[in-house]
């Protein structure tokens, strides 16, 4: 099996996992939310571990072991991206299974289990017209200041959503064309993303233009712009001349 087969099969396996969890109605709200988080990780902590045994993982939901640092394979994972909407009900939630060599976002899937869809880097490029006028997606709850900035600037529409994961994809099948994020992060958030987006011929960096860099020491990774490569230097310029 392949690492992007590897990424997919436990993505998918942990949706369903996670979906049934919600269907069986014993918790609610932040209980639905812990519990999912909990079992989602384990499961796929032990696939993981059980299909590639020397390589790393860095999880949201685990216990950081720094040795990873000198690690050329890393597995970076968030088993329930966007717990509250998971919690709420809601279909914009994602499971990131990301693998980063050498530091760089190399293999993924991002599953959208409420959707029953899974993306990853073995998809190949996918290419979508820009929609006129151009589609943002923001936070629901916190969309940032640079990202409203940009989207007046260049004339975008903007789309709340939920998840990091939901907002990746959406740019990835073509409903949308940009998603940039400022503050708060980390790299669970966005390697998987990052990977699958650039894997489908979009464009994928921190707001500043620099290449995405993961399994640092501080997995602290607060921005984030993915879109569509014709807008890369408009969105990109624009967020320069701010500063």
């Amino acid at each position: 099996m392949t690492d992007a087969e590897l990424a997919r099969a436990v993505a998918d396996e942990a949706g369903v996992l996670l979906l049934a969890i919600r269907a069986d109605r014993r918790d609610a709200g932040k209980a639905l939310g812990a519990r999912g988080d909990a079992e989602a990780n384990q499961l796929i902590i032990d696939r993981l571990r059980a299909a590639r045994p020397d390589d790393f993982i860095l999880s949201e939901e685990s216990v950081d072991d720094r040795a990873r640092c000198a690690a050329r394979r890393v597995w970076i994972v968030d088993p329930l991206d966007g717990t509250r909407e998971y919690a709420e009900g809601l279909d914009d939630w994602a499971v990131h299974i990301g693998l980063a060599i050498d530091g760089r976002p190399h293999t993924a899937a991002v599953a959208i289990p409420a959707l029953a869809k899974v993306y990853a880097t073995d998809d190949g490029p996918r290419f979508h017209p820009v929609l006129t006028p151009p589609r943002m997606v923001v936070s629901r709850t916190r969309a940032p200041d640079i990202a409203r900035l940009v989207g007046e600037a260049i004339g975008a529409t903007l789309i709340p959503m939920g998840s990091a994961g939901a907002k990746a994809m959406a740019v990835v099948d073509g409903r949308a064309d940009i998603y940039l994020h400022d503050g708060g992060q980390y790299e669970w958030d966005n390697c998987a993303p990052a990977a699958v987006a650039l894997a489908a011929g979009l464009h994928a960096s921190r707001i500043d233009g620099s290449p995405l860099v993961y399994n640092c020491e501080d997995p602290l990774l607060p921005d984030l712009l993915i879109c569509r490569e014709e807008l890369a230097n408009a969105v990109l310029e624009t967020i320069a001349a701010s500063r």
